[in-house]
């Protein structure tokens, strides 16, 4: 059997022992045992988030849970600052102007990262702005800005600072509260391991603020509703039940090894893998200051087709990357090291990449990228 190694930003690798627990039958969800499961959710969640705030759970992908942040928050006409700099910056961008927003739209060169004097002097050209919307990882240039120091520059302000964590929770660090983000939305098939189908939603009081006047037409996304519902120990609609289940088991899993340790282990991932890939000549594409821990984005070598180089390990050898987008398209690869990977993963994953690359006659020492990622990886740091 061809192997299934999935080293893309989501969905990520479900572990054994959370495959174990999707598989058990299904409850029902209007009972106490249930409400148990909800309760232990919220409350890991709330670790998680690093947060005291409101959790809200929905029944979507991620994209929900930033659809819900923008249609609870934002009324018609409302100014909102969207920062753009990758493909997922830009669905903020879409999203505020679907619902009418007036968007002030902060492009950023892709490979960059937004600068808290950037977001300080937006603020100040348009004082009556309702809402800043950023991205912890942009995984579409392997980008991270400094959320801490653009929450500075939003806190005394009457914009919530929101943020997009659906790939970044539980990777990369964020202290919702300590760093005044008012808003945190992440989703299940990330860093929590798990399938599709749950979003979060963090709300602080001065969000929440500003939801209980918003005019905005809502009804499935209405975090009223999920207030509401929260307040007894229950969702407004059906809830996915067995991702709900195993997210106990997940959140479990990420207590015992504890936040930090998870953050230093991605690190060192993250290390291994851009050592391996400077060793065979691939360039990163991020500027290295602001990069993410979330993956890894290097730039195709010339003469290269990168769509067929990830093609082809994803169908000849069970090993898939995830390939660059919009402009990006074929010119970028992105290896994540997130989730449930341990450095076998890495490993396997770079001794694939290497040996398509060496097929399709990039010139490098064939071993180099494992040499030079065994090396970080033995190492302590």
């Amino acid at each position: 059997m061809k192997r299934n190694l999935l080293l893309t930003p989501g969905p990520t690798q479900v572990p054994p022992q959370l495959c174990e627990v999707l598989g058990r039958p299904i409850i029902h969800h209007r009972t106490p045992q249930f409400q148990e499961n909800i309760k232990q959710v919220v409350e890991g969640l709330k670790e998680v988030f690093q947060t005291k705030n409101d959790i809200y759970i929905l029944t979507s992908s991620g994209s929900g849970a930033m659809e819900a942040a923008v249609v609870n928050l934002l009324s018609p006409g409302d100014k909102a600052i969207a920062v753009d700099g990758g493909k997922f910056g830009e669905r903020w961008v879409e999203l505020c102007q679907t619902y009418k927003a007036n968007t002030v739209v902060h492009k950023v060169q892709w490979g960059k990262a937004p600068t808290a004097a950037e977001i300080k002097s937006l603020l100040a050209a348009h004082p009556d702005t309702k809402a800043v919307f950023i991205t912890l990882a942009e995984t579409s240039t392997g980008v991270t800005p400094d959320v801490k120091a653009i929450g500075e520059a939003v806190k005394n302000t009457p914009a919530v600072l929101v943020v997009d964590a659906v790939s970044g929770l539980a990777v990369q660090e964020i202290k919702t509260d300590e760093w005044h983000c008012d808003v945190v939305v992440s989703g299940s098939h990330k860093g929590f391991m798990l399938p599709p189908g749950l979003a979060f939603v963090s709300a602080s009081p001065k969000a929440i603020e500003l939801i209980n006047k918003c005019t905005s037409p809502r009804y499935y996304f209405d975090l009223r509703e999920c207030k509401a519902a929260m307040a007894k120990i229950d969702t407004p609609f059906t809830p996915a039940i067995g991702v709900m289940i195993a997210m106990v088991e997940s959140l479990n899993m990420i207590k015992k090894e504890g936040l930090n340790n998870m953050f230093a282990r991605y690190a060192h991932l993250a290390r291994a893998v851009r050592a391996g890939c400077a060793a065979i000549g691939l360039e990163l594409f991020p500027d290295p200051a602001c990069s993410t821990n979330v993956l890894t984005a290097v730039k195709v070598p010339a003469g290269i087709d990168g769509e067929k180089l990830t093609k082809t390990m994803r169908d000849t050898h069970g090993i898939t990357f995830a390939g660059g987008q919009d402009h990006l398209k074929g010119k970028v690869i992105r290896m994540a090291h997130m989730g449930a990977l341990d450095e076998y993963d890495i490993l396997t994953g770079l001794a694939c990449l290497e040996k398509v690359l060496h097929q399709m006659g990039h010139k490098f020492e064939l071993g180099a990228a494992l040499t030079a990622a065994q090396k970080v990886l033995n190492s302590k740091g």
